[in-house]
């Protein structure tokens, strides 16, 4: 593998969090003044190239992207109407979130002991959660918290109503068909969930939700 190949590669497995020139010397073994020269290498190549992606630096970090004569092509994919549950690790990346709000896409890795970078996509694509922030850390990696989107899918009148979680890791689900109308019951050991006043009136919107969100079949992990 050269060095441009081996920048590629990881750029493209960072996803939007993107890697800095210190990450990426780390990684390849190169030195770090040498890694905008191969960055800019890599940009020469792709831009050459008939190809859909291209390189974003911003705040000091290189990230993977689809060129901008590609937005239209782009769109047509978040606008279809696709009718289908969360997947397992879609259903367990948006839990992890829920309860450890605001993440960062790494910590989400250690929980879950595999990369999200693709779940977090599709979930932010079904306006499920949202980039709230940037921690205050080396790199500033984006922080995930869920939106108002998700209080109405799953019923749920504020964060307070989520019942409680003794251990984040119990959210790993062993049952690829769990079903995602009940996750927020189940994850209590007493099997209750908060209610309020309105649990009727916050029950049919969330049912009106689910009908109204196009949900990918397949997660790109």
């Amino acid at each position: 593998m050269n060095a441009i190949s081996q920048i590629e590669a990881l750029l493209f497995v960072a996803g939007e969090d993107g890697l800095s020139a210190a990450e990426l010397a780390k990684l390849t073994d190169y030195e770090k003044g040498a890694i905008p020269g191969l960055v800019d290498e890599l940009w020469q190549k792709l831009n050459d190239a008939e190809g859909p992606l291209t390189i974003r630096s911003a705040d000091g970090r290189y990230v993977l992207v689809t060129k901008p004569a590609y937005g239209k092509l782009v769109s047509k994919y978040f606008d279809l109407p696709v009718n289908s549950k969360l997947t397992q690790p879609q259903l367990e990346t948006l839990v992890i979130v829920a309860y450890q709000q605001p993440i960062t896409r790494v910590e989400i890795d250690q929980i879950r002991g595999v990369r999200s970078a693709g779940t977090l996509q599709k979930l932010q694509l079904h306006q499920l959660i949202e980039a709230v922030g940037r921690k205050e850390e080396v790199g500033r990696p984006i922080l995930y918290g869920t939106t108002p989107d998700f209080l109405d899918y799953f019923g749920l009148g504020s964060l307070a109503d989520l019942p409680e979680l003794p251990d984040i890791r119990d959210v790993i689900l062993s049952d690829e068909q769990r079903d995602e109308l009940a996750l927020f019951d189940e994850i209590d050991e007493e099997g209750d969930t908060v209610h309020d006043e309105n649990e009727d009136e916050q029950n049919e919107v969330a049912s009106q939700k689910r009908n109204d969100l196009n949900l990918e079949d397949k997660d790109d992990e």
